[in-house]
């Protein structure tokens, strides 16, 4: 027998590969560093007010002091967590009463846990012999995790134009050629509402199009909903995704709280998986709380636990409904100052959602940050809610420096 090899100090991680840092999130210690007083953060997606504040809703700050009051246990919720939470969910996202047993429903970390946790679900199902070859198609751009999401689950990606950003086009019949040539079985990751990074949504004939194709090809979309109630409100938002979700049999939607309720750092979210038969549903509930369980074990229960509390209280419901209405009218706002302040940004103002995506190259976005000291993603994306109405000139006057 050969002797060992000398331990020579190297282990197992010294074959990892350095990874690039978040450009996005180095935005944030460029921003933080920059002396200039009048200096825009348009770059990380969270709500802001007139004040530049992301404030707690004073419907969630009512739903602590109750939570601090009434909340008798620090013990672990289920893998299912908060289940009465998913409950009151419910009729938000899917309007009319989907049977009980048709809807599986589980509460994730974020809505980034409720991507991944379909994502292994999907992962599984193709690790058991069903649906080997299956792709997740996703139209470009899309947000800059969706494709890393479904890889580290192990799927295959592909991709097809949906917004071209030169003309702030929706390039709906090549996504309509795209998905045509899909394979049943195949996933449709669709943005539900106020599209991430582009603002550019289908329109309701687009969505009834979609809605058909995806029937007809056997297609499952996996529907990504993160911003319901900040583009035309919570029943016009979830239009689109309700006329898929009822003209298939089977579909993934993947929830958040994050955003319209601003809970960010509290990362609320939920996986509904709506099946065909009852005992699908039972099935698939079976596997997602299997790898629930082997993600996260229990998801965290502050944030999903105020959500539940308002949409528990008539009162409280109505207060967040009106805070919602105030955001989704800022942001609106903002867009149509931008539009009607210079007619170049007109697309603004048909688009919905805190994010556009400026027809700007590279370049372009780093004269504006060096010269101008308004901070936006690489790409072009900008974070609307990171202005205000007195702002909005200093960004048009920035913008036609560059062009």
């Amino acid at each position: 027998m050969s002797a060992p090899t000398p331990f020579d100090g190297s282990t197992l991680f010294d074959a990892l590969k350095q990874q690039p840092a978040d450009a996005l999130l180095s935005l944030i210690g460029l921003y933080r560093d920059d002396p200039r007083p009048q200096k825009l953060d348009l770059g990380v997606g969270v709500y802001r007010d007139e004040t530049g504040a992301t404030p707690v809703l004073r419907a969630v700050k009512a739903a602590e002091a109750r939570l601090l009051e009434t909340q008798d246990s620090k013990s672990y919720l289920g893998p299912e967590g908060d289940i009465r939470y998913t409950e009151l969910l419910q009729p938000i996202v899917f309007g009319k009463a989907v049977p009980a047993d048709r809807l599986a429903g589980v509460q994730t970390p974020g809505g980034t846990g409720a991507l991944r946790l379909a994502a292994e679900l999907i992962a599984a199902a193709q690790a058991n012999g069903k649906g080997a070859g299956v792709k997740v198609w996703l139209g470009t751009p899309t947000w800059p995790n969706h494709a890393p999401i479904m890889a580290a689950a192990g799927l295959a990606v592909a991709t097809y134009r949906y917004y071209d950003q030169a003309s702030q086009t929706v390039l709906f019949d090549e996504m309509v050629e795209a998905l045509k040539g899909a394979a049943a079985g195949d996933i449709v990751l669709l943005h539900g509402c106020c599209h991430n990074p582009a603002g550019a949504d289908l329109d309701l004939d687009q969505w009834r199009a979609v809605a058909r194709l995806v029937a007809e090809r056997g297609l499952i979309p996996l529907i990504d909903l993160a911003y319901q109630g900040l583009g035309d409100g919570l029943e016009e938002d979830a239009t689109g995704a309700r006329l898929v979700l009822d003209a298939v049999p089977d579909a993934l939607l993947a929830y958040s709280c994050d955003k319209n309720f601003g809970v960010y750092r509290d990362r609320v979210g939920a996986l509904y998986v709506k099946a065909a038969t009852p005992a699908r549903t039972e099935l698939i509930r079976s596997n997602i709380l299997s790898l629930a369980r082997a993600n996260w074990s229990m998801p965290p229960d502050h944030g999903a636990a105020l959500v539940r509390i308002i949409l528990d209280d008539a009162g409280l419901t109505a207060n967040w409904r009106a805070e919602l209405d105030g955001m989704r009218a800022r942001i609106n706002q903002v867009r149509q100052a931008l539009a009607a302040g210079d007619p170049s940004l007109a697309f603004l103002g048909r688009q919905r959602g805190m994010f556009s995506l400026l027809p700007l190259s590279g370049e372009q976005v780093g004269i504006l940050r060096r010269d101008h000291a308004v901070y936006m993603a690489g790409s072009g994306r900008v974070n609307l809610a990171g202005l205000t109405l007195a702002t909005v000139p200093q960004l048009i006057q920035s913008l036609k420096a560059v062009r």
